[in-house]
C-alpha cells in the first residue's frame, strides 16, 4: 500500500500577493495590511534599517519571513506599495497556544495611526491563530514605545500582562540593554 504524494507548493507560490487583509488610516492616506510575500524582503529589509534602535537582520532573513513565516507576519504599505510597517514573528512549537511578536517596525510616514495595534490584531485575527491565547515579545527597559503598545494591547484584549528579566546585558554581548520576557494573556482570539 502506497502513500499518495502530497503535491509540492513552491514557496513563492505559497507567498503570492493577495488583497488586504484590512484598510486602515484615513480615506485620503489608506494603509493596507496583508500577509508579506517575496517580493517584500528587501523593502521590510529596508524598513526596519530606518527604524532605529531596532536589530536590523540581514535581508534574506526578512525573506525568510516573508515566505516561510506569512502566516504569522504582516506588512502594511500604502497606496504606492511602499512598506511602512512590518510585524514578525511565530507560533512556538514547545507551546501552541503562545505567539511570539519577533520585531515590529512602522515607518515615519505611518506613525501615529495607531499601525502597529492593527497589525499585530491583523495576525492574531487569522484562523490559523484560532489556538493562540498569549502573546509574547521582548522589550529593554527603556522603549517606551513597546511598552505602551504591549499595556494597550493587554487593555484592549482584556488580559493580564507580565514581565520579567529574559537575557542579560552580559547574555547580549555586553553591549545590548536587557530583554525582558513579556507575556500577554490568556485572551479570546474572537475578541480581538
Amino acid at each position: 500500500m502506497s502513500t499518495p504524494i502530497q503535491p509540492f507548493t513552491p514557496s513563492a507560490d505559497l507567498a503570492r500577493p493577495t488583497v488586504a487583509d484590512a484598510v486602515v488610516g484615513h480615506a485620503e492616506t489608506p494603509l493596507f495590511i496583508r500577509k508579506p510575500n517575496a517580493d517584500d524582503g528587501w523593502g521590510v529589509y529596508e524598513l526596519v534599517k530606518a527604524c532605529p534602535p531596532l536589530d536590523v537582520n540581514s535581508a534574506y532573513a526578512y525573506l525568510l519571513l516573508a515566505t516561510q513565516f506569512r502566516d504569522t507576519c504582516a506588512v502594511a504599505t500604502n497606496e504606492e506599495g511602499e512598506i511602512v510597517g512590518f510585524v514578525s514573528g511565530y507560533v512556538k512549537d514547545n507551546a501552541p497556544d503562545t505567539y511570539f511578536l519577533w520585531q515590529v517596525a512602522v515607518g515615519e510616514k505611518a506613525r501615529g495611526t495607531g499601525l502597529a495595534r492593527r497589525l499585530v490584531e491583523a495576525i492574531m485575527s487569522r484562523p490559523e491563530l484560532d489556538d493562540v491565547h498569549h502573546l509574547e515579545t521582548t522589550i529593554t527597559p527603556d522603549n517606551l514605545a513597546s511598552w505602551g503598545l504591549f499595556r494597550r494591547l493587554a487593555a484592549r484584549w482584556h488580559a493580564p500582562l507580565n514581565s520579567r528579566e529574559y537575557f542579560s546585558t552580559e547574555q547580549l554581548g555586553g553591549e545590548h540593554d536587557p530583554e525582558n520576557l513579556v507575556r500577554i494573556g490568556p485572551f479570546q482570539t474572537d475578541r480581538i
